[in-house]
């Protein structure tokens, strides 16, 4: 029987390997840090602002709370409420998180796991 072995890559963050897929997803929730979140980000091309933090946060209470990542609309619920119509919808939501928006980049920064249907 041939294995087929799984795509892992390793980011340095501070000072030691951390492992993940090939596309970002940690391989180990615990493994998680804003340390991470910082350097996974850089990977990616992005400076977390103090609003990619509100964003990143939410995303891993509510996860810690539910036990699955909220979907777009409690998202858009939750930082309309926080922030108002303008900043808090799904456009600014998108512009945050240029690569998946915040159910792919915001989960893959906040060290969840992939959201169902992703590939």
């Amino acid at each position: 029987m041939n294995v087929v072995p799984t795509m892992t890559r390793t980011l340095r963050v501070a000072g030691r390997e951390v492992e993940t897929d090939a596309e970002g997803y940690l391989r180990h929730l615990d493994d998680w840090s804003e340390d991470f979140a910082r350097a996974e980000a850089q990977r990616e091309g992005l400076t977390l602002s103090d609003e990619h933090w509100q964003v990143i946060r939410f995303l891993r209470e509510y996860f810690h709370e539910h036990r699955v990542q909220p979907q777009v609309r409690v998202m858009i619920r939750h930082f309309a409420q926080a922030w108002g119509p303008q900043r808090g919808n799904n456009h600014h939501l998108h512009e945050l998180f240029p690569v998946g928006g915040p159910q792919k980049q915001g989960n893959r920064l906040a060290g969840l796991l992939r959201t169902k249907g992703e590939h």
